[in-house]
């Protein structure tokens, strides 16, 4: 049984019933919970009524099937009722889509999975009816091949898993990718998306790998951009070497990217152990201070590939350590498939009842409980899963969470450093977090009850694409910087909570303008990440306008981010591609 400030709380955890005394009975439903959960995973899409349709989009290319649907982003913060919506079978289909857009005075949004929490591909407020076409790309642009043993040609509908399927069942692989599997690969390229690994002690990069962002794997990529000799917008291949493919490769969905080249490399069989038995205290403890022996650097420093998730109200993090290992090791357990945190991708009865009780009856005091529940669920499912330390093709051990997971808000930032210097962010992070958080619990204010998460990367070096002559993407959060070539690491720090959470924009602007201000470009450098939340004032997200027109551009360089900007202009002059976040962002003027 658990105990918290305020009103008494009893969590069984056994029988997973919340209650105001011990007998008591539970006032939510965790199938209530679950079909709210899956209600926002949800986007209809309803056939279109071809008088309707011929009235709001006269002469629509007749061979791409228009249908009405809803925008909702992964947590269900920014929603959109009754866009009109289509998904091309062909890349030449999409150009006539975006032709009609252009001459029509409509913007074009691609979607993938929609699993993302910024306002990237719609902003929150897009009333029914607004000249806004969502391009589905997942239904068709899926098309996966090999164009030589070490490149893959794929289009950008594809899901990562189906990807990375492709590639293990002909011996290839990368180095690291995101967690989710549903992320189409489209979306995550226009974000600069990541997993987790730096080279362990000892280690060299592969060939065909790289330690950065899958965005820095692109070779070629074709895109639907604006062809000043024809009037009008064409498909264009941009390769690895030339200055405009650099704005591309991480694009914020400024642009419409059908079909990527990526060099790949030979798959590696992963080793994953979970440990939760580490305090936070001496995972997270300040260079120095102790033997060194179980912080985060050492796992670092011996595995290269880690990542740390801790419960908010916990003091042991679970704690995943990825190994490069090519044989089965004795003790673990080997896996066949991925997604093999069961107890993480499904909801867990105490967990769902915690929530349900927190959003319908605002009991925002029971995020302690939430957090002992979340790690008791963590700690007992590797254990009844046999999931603590397993074994197998790369991805089924990087591949792990699933769209039934707990939704919930996050923001994200990336801190380049150097790799020696990994540690001492990490501790001043933790201990920012840990005072300011318990700061506002001793005044009855509980804002965050999801995790913290730390992952580390090296930097999108452009030479691990092979391509002489190849630029480092230009809006990537992984750019290296040329003033500074001793850092060549980035730490990354998201903090979850659940969205409507009383203070929680507050909070997480205190800790936004804390990593701004300790990570300023002198000993390292704060960028945002892109997906997810920033920009926050003390009611908001995506909304300060300091950090919005001038902390990310400097943080990205001011150059670069001006070459970026003029290039992407340059492509489409119209702006069929943005939407008035993105207008704002890049100093524009609404569209819309």
């Amino acid at each position: 049984m658990s105990r918290v400030n305020g009103p008494l709380a009893w969590l069984d955890v056994t029988t997973g019933s919340l209650s105001n005394s011990p007998s008591g009975e539970a006032r939510w439903s965790r199938r209530g919970f679950l079909l709210t959960a899956a209600a926002l995973a949800a986007v209809p899409g309803l056939p279109a009524d071809p008088a309707a349709a011929a009235a709001e989009l006269p002469d629509f290319p007749a061979d791409v099937a228009l249908y009405r649907s809803a925008y909702r982003n992964w947590v269900g913060e920014i929603t959109a009722d009754g866009l009109w919506a289509c998904a091309p079978g062909r890349p030449d289909q999409v150009v006539d889509v975006v032709n009609w857009a252009w001459r029509h005075g409509w913007r074009v949004r691609a979607r993938g999975a929609s699993h993302g929490w910024s306002p990237l591909t719609v902003t929150e407020g897009t009333p029914s009816g607004a000249p806004v076409l969502l391009v589905d790309t997942a239904p068709h642009l899926t098309g996966v091949a090999l164009d030589s043993p070490d490149t893959v040609r794929a289009g950008t509908g594809v899901t990562m898993e189906a990807l990375l399927t492709f590639l293990e069942e002909r011996g290839l692989g990368v180095t690291a990718t995101p967690a989710p599997g549903v992320l189409t690969l489209g979306g995550a390229l226009a974000i600069d998306a990541h997993g987790t690994a730096v080279p362990a002690r000892g280690e060299r990069r592969p060939p065909g790998h790289t330690y950065g962002s899958l965005s820095n794997l692109i070779l070629s990529l074709t895109a639907v951009v604006w062809d000043s000799r024809a009037g009008a917008y064409a498909l264009r291949t941009f390769h690895r070497d030339e200055a405009d493919c650099a704005a591309l490769l991480t694009h914020l969905g400024r642009s419409l990217v059908t079909e990527v080249v990526l060099r790949v490399g030979a798959d590696t069989n992963l080793r994953c152990v979970s440990r939760t038995d580490i305090p936070a205290g001496e995972l997270f403890a300040a260079p120095g201070s102790g033997d060194g022996r179980r912080t985060f650097a050492s796992f670092l420093e011996e595995a290269g590939r880690v990542e740390a998730i801790w419960f908010a109200f916990t003091e042991h993090p679970w704690l995943k350590v990825w190994s490069v290992s090519p044989t089965r090791p004795l003790t673990s357990r080997h896996v066949r498939r991925p997604y093999n945190y069961p107890f993480s991708d499904n909801v867990p009865a105490p967990v769902a009842e915690l929530v349900g009780r927190m959003t319908s009856e605002a009991a925002w005091y029971l995020a302690p409980v939430l957090g002992t529940a979340q790690y008791d669920a963590a700690a007992l499912g590797l254990v009844a899963t046999l999931s603590g330390d397993i074994w197998g093709p790369s991805k089924n051990t990087l591949l792990y969470l699933k769209p039934t997971t707990l939704r919930v808000h996050a923001n994200g930032y990336a801190v380049l450093t150097s790799r020696d210097r990994v540690q001492r962010v990490v501790a001043e992070f933790a201990a920012f977090y840990r005072e300011r958080l318990t700061a506002y619990a001793a005044r009855g204010s509980f804002p965050v009850n999801g995790s913290v998460e730390i992952r580390v990367t090296g930097l999108d070096d452009p030479g691990d694409s092979g391509v002489a002559g190849a630029r480092a993407p230009l809006l990537s959060a992984l750019r290296p910087r040329a003033d500074h070539p001793e850092w060549d690491t980035a730490v990354w720090l998201d903090i979850l909570t659940l969205p409507g959470t009383p203070d929680a924009e507050a909070f997480l602007r205190e800790i936004e303008r804390f990593l701004l201000r300790a990570y300023d470009g002198g000993s390292a450098l704060t960028r945002v990440e892109w997906s997810k939340g920033w920009a926050y004032t003390d009611d908001g997200v995506w909304s300060d306008q300091e950090v919005l027109g001038t902390v990310v551009p400097a943080a990205v360089g001011t150059a670069e981010w001006a070459e970026a900007d003029a290039v992407l202009d340059r492509l489409d002059p119209h702006r069929v591609y943005g939407n008035a976040f993105l207008d704002r962002l890049f100093g524009q003027g609404s569209k819309e």
